[in-house]
């Protein structure tokens, strides 16, 4: 398998050349899950369910995830206020 960071660019990029518009219209705060080799995405109210998703239909490949309308999928951390 090549690099993390070549596969996490990849994903990446066929998300924002493909996906990124049409998905930001109709599915804002979804979890989209992006499978690189075939450039399928999944789509889910959870991550969980955009996972399982793609694990029917791609069980032994890695993928890499967004959150539609989200710098990242998910945000780990605290307020202090």
């Amino acid at each position: 398998m090549e690099d993390i960071d070549t596969f996490i660019e990849r994903a990446k990029q066929i998300y924002n050349e493909k996906y990124r518009d049409q998905l930001e219209q109709t599915s804002k705060d979804m979890y989209c899950v992006i499978e690189p080799v075939s450039g399928d995405y999944f789509l889910g109210k959870t991550l969980s369910e955009a996972a399982s998703a793609c694990r029917k239909v791609y069980p032994d490949r890695p993928t890499h995830t967004v959150r539609v309308g989200h710098p990242v999928a998910i945000h780990f951390g605290m307020h202090v206020g």
